[in-house]
């Protein structure tokens, strides 16, 4: 018994079925793409890979309009290659990660970039600018053996059809199988964990009434409308 009603479990369609996969945690690689991490500000030499997190329930389905969000004037897209794990670990091997992997998906990490920007100037975490509601939406989750590569293949997003990033998640400095293995040396995975992998180049401020769409070759679209303000 609880005190009140539980939550509804967070979860995220899947691909060519009514079935649900339910969210447990959602973890975010840092500056993952060399070209990003240039327009950062950042050296893109292949430091160990950084993490941080999301809440379960900041996952929604695509199509989908979301909100502008609150205490922000500098919401950015980043677009990115999802991870959907179906068998939990600890100190997995690199060579064993795709044995624990249920499928793939494109998401969208938003970004309060001016929340962000203050809470790296002052040390302090990221949460206020990366966990805020609404802020992982996720396309169709498609079987992993449906998946033609989670180490090539084009990344793209637009904006009111315009193309803003467009790489190849080749490009990317700790492949799938390196820094989820690096993540499982940290904390024990669980069935049910998302690992958004990084964005490429290209991130931008978006308003109300833009849409953005993208893509990853062999894995799946998206597109998100950003509604009005909170």
């Amino acid at each position: 018994m609880y005190v009140f009603d539980a939550p509804e479990q967070a979860s995220l369609a899947v691909q060519g079925s009514t079935d649900r996969f339910p969210i447990r945690r959602i973890f975010c690689v840092g500056r993952n793409y060399e070209a990003h991490a240039r327009e950062m500000g950042k050296d893109p030499t292949r430091e160990a890979p950084f993490f941080f997190t999301k809440p379960a329930d900041a996952a929604l389905d695509t199509p989908c309009t979301i909100p502008y969000p609150k205490l922000t004037e500098d919401l950015h897209h980043e677009i990115e290659l999802v991870i959907a794990i179906q068998k939990g670990g600890s100190n997995i091997a690199e060579s064993d990660v795709m044995d624990h992997v249920w499928g793939a998906a494109v998401g969208l990490d938003m970004t309060r970039r001016d929340l962000q920007g203050e809470a790296k100037k002052m040390g302090r975490p990221w949460d206020w600018g990366k966990a805020f509601d609404h802020s992982a939406p996720i396309g169709a989750i498609k079987p992993i053996a449906e998946v033609p590569s989670v180490e090539n293949g084009r990344i793209w997003l637009a904006v009111n059809g315009v193309t803003r990033q467009d790489a190849d998640i080749a490009d990317l400095i700790w492949s799938v199988r390196e820094h989820i293995s690096i993540l499982s040396h940290s904390m024990e995975l669980a069935p049910g964990d998302i690992v958004m992998t990084g964005t490429p180049a290209g991130v931008g401020a978006v308003g109300t009434g833009d849409v953005i769409t993208g893509g990853v070759d062999g894995v799946g679209t998206l597109e998100v409308t950003i509604g009005p303000r909170l």
